[in-house]
């Protein structure tokens, strides 16, 4: 594999927002994360954990966690930030306005953008769902480790024609997910992961974000 190969891998790789209803096969899913898992963590602590749905079970999840979107009050397990300043709310403002001009959400348009945010706990529509977890004794450290598998997971997943979008929002309501899942309380649960095939024809996938010149993200010493 050559740098452009990499290059390439990473261009087509996006956050999907909606997905075809058809299932990955399972021999492909572990396929995926099975090289997703060879990233480096701390002391090879390994800290992350999945869990996934597929099937009717992602649809029944899909309903539990839309109605607890809608009457419960967010509750991530890991605090979200306190602030958005300078460059960085503009990264995020032009990606939500991005969003919301290819759905056709105009500005003003509160209720349209409060749908198009809900789209979050129907996942998007994918057939699978996958809960990312780490241990809260590693803290901050094991939730770094993390986000190398998320990002392998989504890039893997992409060389396979996968589409991935993981999903900070669907996290803030941590207790809900542990109950639903049971997952032990001592495991900080970090995001989800909604994959599938792409609709390729739904205009929440027509547009992409930019990134940042070099010059934004690095200094040189020496």
């Amino acid at each position: 594999m050559t740098l452009t190969d990499l290059d390439d891998l990473l261009a087509r790789r996006h956050s999907c927002r909606a997905f075809l209803p058809d299932s990955v096969p399972r021999e492909e899913i572990e396929q995926f994360i099975a090289s997703a898992r060879r990233v480096p963590s701390w002391c090879n602590a390994q800290p992350w954990h999945v869990t996934i749905t597929s099937g009717a079970e992602t649809d029944v999840f899909r309903a539990a966690l839309s109605q607890e979107a809608a009457t419960g009050t967010p509750a991530p397990d890991l605090p979200f930030p306190t602030s958005y300043s300078g460059v960085y709310q503009d990264r995020r403002r032009a990606c939500g306005w991005a969003l919301y001009e290819a759905v056709g959400v105009e500005k003003g348009d509160r209720a349209g953008s409060a749908r198009q945010m809900m789209e979050n706990f129907s996942l998007f529509g994918a057939p699978h769902c996958a809960i990312v977890s780490s241990p809260a004794e590693l803290g901050s450290y094991g939730a770094m480790d993390c986000g190398g598998f998320i990002t392998a997971f989504t890039l893997a997943a992409q060389a396979l024609g996968i589409a991935t979008i993981p999903q900070a929002a669907v996290a803030s309501y941590g207790p809900f997910l542990h109950r639903y899942f049971e997952i032990p309380e001592d495991r900080l649960i970090l995001c989800a992961i909604s994959f599938g095939y792409p609709d390729t024809d739904h205009p929440a996938n027509g547009f992409r974000t930019e990134r940042a010149d070099l010059a934004e993200v690095m200094d040189w010493r020496g």
